[in-house]
């Protein structure tokens, strides 16, 4: 039995469809009475036209087979490209399986989807590989600096392109290394930029503008313009920081000369302190370093023009009460001068100065000039000149201790029970240990002496006189002095001898008034009192006998000035030497009496 369907039974359908029609058009003929030979014309007629028809059935099927396999052929190709692109190996595909019986219908029915599928996949890694891109070519544009408006067009993805995992890794990966960059550079600018902001603040200019001058990117007005952090702006930073930087040092520097001026004219017109007040917030300038100044505003223009104007003001000032201030220096210099001894440069005295300055021959300035350098000049003399005038004052004070205890010795009271009598006996033995020292402190202040002007190449002269001309007159006179009493003791002891030879021989003794009343003999009296002391500033006493103090020759040339007289202030009165010494060598002079309770 043939099978429905199949070519077989189709092709015996069509043989009896065709020989009955066939039959029954034959009928038709016979019963038309058709001739064979019409018979026979219309049968080729027939045939030729069943041929045509199964002919052209034959290329439209052979023309369908044709298209089906091409879109089969297209598709397969696709997905081939597809896959490799995508870097997809592993689909299975019937298609390629050896001894398919499947049809073309069949194929393009399971090869459709399948490329659909493999679309998607390939829009999806397209999109992927499109952000990515994005994001690097946006980066690359910051870090290089142009625009990412420029740089869209090498966004576009070939059909061919490489669209596998590992190139998309591969982007991705470099993504990572520009993202890193571009965190680095952006630190980088913001450090750039704050140090911008803070040298900005502290020279008072304009940050916004001089950002903007570097790229306008730095400040920015809305969020949607980006930082630039190429080399340019990096560049551009490092360069207005080293050009803020200069212009921080230039106006530091100018700011601290001005305040050194202005600090200058405070201490030299004595200017009360509520009104430094005013700029004390530049006054840390002067002692502060460039890199510490970090108050905003404090190195601005503003501020330093206010810093000039006022020295400006006060120089104005300086110039109406210069002549004030070249009397009050020239007194300072005068006051120096007096406290170390020094003799004061006279082509600057205030008589001389006066003049000058109201006959208008010298500028005020110069004048004050000349006598600050002769400050300067008195105040590293005066401590060159300090150990000695330190000796000096000890020996005048020794000498004062010898004058005190010559009044001391005067006194017959002194050893009574009284009031403070044990004091001034502590007080005097004190003042005989310091006064057996003066001959040493004189020599000694003599070698210092001479060593100082072998060393300056130039004389020592205290209050206007040469101190080793003073110590050589003293010890001279000292020496005469001794010899004086010298003589004095020898005078005595004769005296003595006769009173005693007196009493042998009348029996009787004189009485102590009488012995008291003895006539004074070259200017020593019978009670064995020493000639005046120097705070009597007795005129009684020979001219010979005089010791020539530093005082004392201060007094003798300069009596009528009282500015180099010193404040301890001692006559020119002799200095004594009190009570007969005991007998020991020259050179060691001891002070106590023969009826004194401390006499051995």
């Amino acid at each position: 039995m043939l099978e429905i369907g199949s070519p077989t039974s189709l092709c015996f359908r069509t043989n009896t469809t065709c020989n009955a029609l066939l039959r029954e058009l034959q009928k038709i003929w016979v019963d038309i009475g058709e001739s064979d030979a019409e018979k026979d014309r219309m049968l080729m007629e027939l045939e030729k036209e069943c041929l045509e028809i199964y002919r052209r059935k034959v290329d439209e099927a052979a023309n369908s087979k044709a298209q089906l396999h091409q879109s089969l052929v297209s598709i397969e190709a696709e997905i081939a490209s597809i896959m490799a692109a995508l870097g997809v190996l592993n689909i299975h595909s019937p298609m390629k399986e050896k001894g398919s019986t499947k049809s073309l219908k069949e194929k393009l029915a399971y090869a459709r989807p399948l490329l659909e599928d493999l679309r998607l996949q390939k829009d999806e890694r397209v999109k992927q590989f499109a952000d990515v891109k994005a994001q690097i070519e946006k980066m690359s544009g910051e870090i290089s600096g142009y625009s990412a408006t420029t740089m869209l067009g090498s966004l576009t993805l070939d059909d061919d392109q490489d669209l596998t995992l590992r190139k998309l890794n591969e982007y991705q990966t470099h993504l990572r290394s520009l993202q890193k960059e571009k965190a680095d550079r952006l630190n980088k600018v913001l450090d750039y930029v704050n140090e911008v902001h803070a040298l900005c603040s502290v020279l008072g200019v304009d940050f916004c503008q001089t950002v903007s001058e570097v790229h306008p990117s730095l400040h920015r007005t809305n969020h949607e313009q980006s930082t630039n952090i190429s080399d340019s702006t990096l560049d551009g930073l490092q360069h207005m920081i080293e050009k803020l930087k200069s212009e921080r040092r230039l106006r530091f520097q100018k700011l601290k000369d001005v305040v050194g001026s202005l600090f200058e004219l405070w201490n030299l017109m004595d200017t009360p302190q509520e009104e430094r007040m005013r700029f004390a917030r530049v006054s840390c300038v002067v002692r502060s370093s460039e890199s510490d100044v970090t108050e905003p505003s404090i190195l601005s223009t503003e501020t330093i023009d206010q810093v000039s104007a006022e020295v400006d003001r006060f120089n104005k000032l300086k110039s109406s009460r210069m002549k004030e201030l070249v009397m009050k220096r020239r007194s300072e210099l005068e006051n120096l001068c007096r406290l170390a001894h020094i003799e004061p440069d006279t082509s600057t005295s205030l008589e001389k100065s006066t003049a000058l300055i109201d006959s208008g021959l010298v500028d005020s300035s110069e004048l004050l000039a000349n006598i600050e350098a002769q400050i300067n000049r008195t105040k590293e003399e005066a401590q060159s000149r300090k150990e000695i005038v330190d000796r000096i004052d000890r020996w005048l004070s020794a000498c004062e201790e010898e004058n005190w205890l010559e009044e001391y010795n005067q006194d017959e009271n002194r050893y009574s029970a009284g009031r403070g009598g044990h004091v001034n006996l502590k007080h005097a033995e004190r003042a005989r240990v310091t006064v057996n020292k003066i001959p040493s402190m004189v020599d000694n202040l003599i070698k210092k002496t001479l060593l100082w002007e072998d060393q300056t190449q130039k004389s020592f002269l205290y209050d206007g006189v040469r101190l080793v001309s003073i110590l050589e007159d003293y010890k001279l006179t000292r020496k005469q002095q001794e010899e004086e009493k010298k003589r004095y003791r020898d005078q005595k002891k004769m005296q003595d001898l006769l009173l005693n030879r007196r009493e042998s021989i009348y029996g009787s003794k004189p009485s102590p008034r009488r012995s008291s009343s003895i006539k004074k003999t070259n200017g020593y009296s019978g009670n064995v009192s020493m000639p005046p002391t120097p705070r009597r500033n007795s005129a009684g006493v020979a001219n010979s006998d005089v010791m020539m103090t530093p005082r004392s020759y201060s007094g003798h040339h300069h009596g009528t000035n009282g500015y180099f007289k010193e404040v301890r202030k001692l006559s020119t009165a002799p200095l004594n030497f009190v009570a007969i010494p005991k007998e020991d060598s020259a050179s060691t002079y001891t002070y106590s009496e023969p009826d004194s309770p401390l006499h051995n």
